[in-house]
């Protein structure tokens, strides 16, 4: 293989400007046509031949467009004879249809995973994704990231008194990356007894671990409608939380819920990255928006020279 060439869908150009500044390379063009039929056409406007090809295009809303965007990206690219296909998808929003859990629904995840291989994928790049199985779900190589290490260097660059503090999760599925995130801080950890009845319906019964008197960390994979952390928010009240700091990956915020959850007094700081395009209209006075472009771009750099992208996120 040759040269690397990166090209970016619609979903987030700004965060595709910013992996290839820290690669020191150009952001190749694409060119998107929409017919009077509303079918797309996707053109890439660089020479693909022989050379190692990342396209960048997380899936967020409208997720639907997107996705087919990105597949013909991939379909273009293999077609244009490129060595190889590397898809960077920092939000894989179908993560969540992970399981079958009613009769006779789809399991999304990995249809999707099936489609992304069969438009041209070669290769995944994703970021916390919502549970693990996902990542078998493909049938081309992975390598799943997380943000854990710039969540906490975040909270230790401010400096805060941590001396009183405890990291939550707001259920089991998520305590494994929250103990994580929890041993970089030098924090203990509490998790909640989640049961989800519908999208923006849930139900937290109990927080197992002392957070009474406590400054709170919420440590969650998205917040999307924010149901589940207003939830936690009322048991952590309930118990008599001191302070409230809510941090999470993919910041969705779909809806009103940042500007809800900026209204919550007892809440100092929301803390998400760039995995999903916020726009600055949106962005509340409470809300830091982390960046986690030069670890996808480490990641692809390893990812092109064959060394190991595992090695560099062990600590992770």
């Amino acid at each position: 293989m040759r040269d690397i060439v990166v090209f970016s869908g619609n979903a987030h150009p700004e965060l595709a400007e910013e992996i290839c500044s820290e690669l020191g390379l150009p952001l190749s063009p694409s060119r998107l046509v929409r017919f009077a039929n509303d079918c797309l056409e996707v053109q890439l406007s660089a020479n693909c031949r022989e050379r190692d090809v990342f396209v960048i295009q997380p899936l967020v809303p409208p997720v639907q467009e997107h996705l087919v965007e990105l597949l013909l990206m991939l379909d273009a690219a293999r077609g244009a004879s490129a060595a190889r296909t590397t898809v960077v998808m920092p939000h894989y929003a179908y993560a969540r249809a992970d399981k079958k859990d009613a009769p006779r629904i789809s399991i999304g995840g990995r249809l999707v995973a099936d489609l992304l291989v069969t438009a041209g994928a070669d290769r995944v790049l994703v970021m916390t994704l919502h549970s693990p199985q996902v990542h078998g779900f493909f049938s081309v190589p992975v390598d799943h990231l997380h943000a854990l290490r710039e969540l906490a260097v975040h909270f230790a660059e401010r400096r805060l008194d941590l001396s009183n503090a405890i990291v939550v999760s707001p259920d089991l599925g998520n305590a494994k990356s929250a103990s994580a995130f929890a041993r970089r801080l030098g924090l203990p950890v509490a998790a909640g007894a989640k049961q989800r009845f519908d999208d923006d319906r849930v139900s937290i019964t109990s927080i197992i671990g002392d957070v009474a008197g406590k400054d709170v960390l919420v440590l969650d994979d998205e917040v999307a409608k924010g149901s589940t952390v207003f939830e936690l928010l009322d048991r952590l009240r309930e118990r008599e939380a001191r302070s409230i700091r809510v941090a999470c990956t993919h910041g969705l915020f779909a809806g009103d819920s940042l500007e809800r959850l900026q209204a919550q007094p007892d809440v100092t700081e929301i803390v998400c990255t760039n995995t999903v395009p916020i726009p600055r209209a949106k962005r509340v006075p409470k809300l830091t928006v982390l960046s986690v472009a030069p670890a996808l771009a480490e990641a692809m750099q390893r990812i092109h020279d064959g060394e190991s992208v595992s090695a560099l996120f062990a600590d992770r």
